[in-house]
C-alpha cells in the first residue's frame, strides 16, 4: 500500500546518528507519498565513509549539511563541508561525498522522475545502500551486499 502524500508542510527533528561503524551509511529519513513531486532524504554517514566513485544526477540536488563534517568531490574542485553548508549541483554534475572524523548528516533534494522519465540514472546512490550494515554496493548491479550478504532493495 502506497502512503499518502504529505498535505501540508513536514518538520522533522534533527537526526540521531546512527552510522557509527566506521564507513557505514544510514538512511535517516525519507519524504514519502506516492503524490509528491520532490524527493527528499536525510542521510548519514559515519566517521570516515566514502560515497565511492564521482557519479552523475539525471536532476540537479540541493545538498544542506546538518551535522558533522566532509569534503564534496567535484571535477575540478573539493569543498569542505560543515553545518549549514548548501551545494546546488546541477543535472550531470559528476560529485562524491567523503564523511570527516565526527561523520556527516546532510539531507538531499530533487525532483521525483516521473513515469516519462523513469529512464536513466537514478538521482542517488540509495539503492546500493546495504538496509542491514549501511556498507554502500560497488555497483548499480548489485543484487546482495558484498559485505553481509542482505538482499538489495534497488529499483
Amino acid at each position: 500500500m502506497t502512503e499518502p502524500a504529505p498535505t501540508g508542510p513536514l518538520f522533522v527533528d534533527p537526526p540521531h546518528p546512527t552510522a557509527e561503524k566506521p564507513g557505514q551509511i544510514s538512511v535517516v529519513w525519507t519524504l514519502g507519498g506516492a503524490g509528491r513531486d520532490l524527493d527528499a532524504v536525510v542521510v548519514r554517514l559515519a566517521p570516515a565513509a566514502d560515497l565511492g566513485e564521482p557519479t552523475e544526477n539525471t536532476y540537479g540536488i540541493l545538498l544542506t549539511v546538518l551535522a558533522g563534517s566532509g569534503t564534496l568531490h567535484l571535477p575540478h574542485a573539493v569543498r569542505e563541508l560543515a553545518p549549514g553548508a548548501l551545494a546546488w549541483l546541477p543535472a550531470h554534475t559528476p560529485h562524491s561525498l567523503r564523511a570527516g572524523q565526527r561523520g556527516l548528516t546532510y539531507t538531499t533534494a530533487h525532483r521525483r522522475p516521473g513515469p516519462e522519465t523513469a529512464a536513466g540514472e537514478p538521482a542517488c546512490l540509495l539503492e546500493r545502500v546495504c538496509p542491514r550494515c549501511g556498507h554502500l554496493a560497488a555497483t548499480r548491479e548489485a543484487h546482495y551486499c558484498a559485505h553481509c550478504g542482505t538482499p538489495l532493495t534497488g529499483p
